[in-house]
């Protein structure tokens, strides 16, 4: 079996809805459907049972939080490749799993995505993220197809509220160079109003908290320095750092300019 496709829901009824349509909807049927449910007393229960010949494993319980749901279907996941498509957010169109089977090559594949809050596909992200890019930002989990090995040996940090997933990605991706590729495929239509942005401070207490543990302190100090630098200066050091010959040159055109200032001026150097 090609795909997992689990979805994590508490009490949202209508959001549930929309998701369960665009998976059931897809034109390419190899996977398996998992919903877990956090107990929800909305009516959501309802809805995921007018479903029930379409879906493969679903549970209605109380739960821990967010990461402890995600990692239930993990845990009764088979397919090959997990995506989680989670309450709300939903298959950009039809034909996503059929497209996406032709870049399923890395332990990681991800895609593009469409934000629904702000009516706008955000702007594409590099495509080979480094230390520097999750310093700063994130992959977003819905428009990823995450190979389910990396799971074997750890799943979700359940000790964190929002940023287990980023973590989880800062630690494959960089620490144990799990492969990735970038695919031309917008995967997700979701709402960008959720907890990560309702609730940001709290979420960058989570990621220092993180990359202070991860992160030897002198190395954290370099990227705290850099972080958020704007000018394209910050880009050219490694490639001017290489240029030794480019260097010396620059610095005798320098001194040459300083020397021709100084004897106009009449100035001694």
């Amino acid at each position: 079996m090609k795909y997992s496709i689990i979805t994590i829901n508490y009490n949202d009824k209508k959001g549930l809805r929309q998701t369960i349509e665009s998976v059931i909807n897809q034109t390419y049927d190899d996977f398996e459907y998992i919903i877990i449910d956090g107990g929800s007393t909305d009516g959501s229960v309802d809805v995921i049972k007018e479903y029930d010949a379409q879906i493969n494993y679903w549970v209605s319980e109380p739960d821990k939080g967010i990461y402890n749901a995600m990692n239930k279907g993990i845990k009764k996941a088979t397919g090959e490749y997990l995506n989680f498509m989670n309450s709300g957010d939903c298959f950009y169109d039809q034909h996503v799993l059929s497209n996406v089977l032709s870049y399923l090559e890395a332990d990681i594949v991800h895609g593009r995505y469409y934000d629904r809050s702000r009516q706008c596909f955000p702007d594409i992200m590099v495509q080979v993220p480094t230390m520097m890019y999750f310093y700063e930002s994130s992959i977003q989990h819905q428009s990823c197809f995450i190979r389910r090995s990396l799971f074997h040996s750890k799943h979700y940090d359940e000790n964190l509220q929002i940023v287990s997933d980023w973590k989880f990605f800062l630690e494959q991706i960089v620490f144990q160079n799990s492969s990735i590729k970038f695919m031309p495929v917008t995967v997700v239509s979701y709402e960008g109003s959720g907890i990560s942005v309702s609730q940001k401070n709290k979420l960058f207490k989570e990621r220092e908290a993180v990359l202070f543990k991860l992160l030897p302190p002198r190395v954290l100090q370099d990227y705290q320095r850099y972080a958020g630098k704007e000018s394209p200066m910050i880009d050219l050091i490694p490639l001017f750092n290489r240029t030794r010959g480019l260097q010396n040159l620059i610095i005798r055109v320098v001194k040459a300019i300083l020397k021709i200032y100084y004897l106009f001026h009449k100035k001694p150097l």
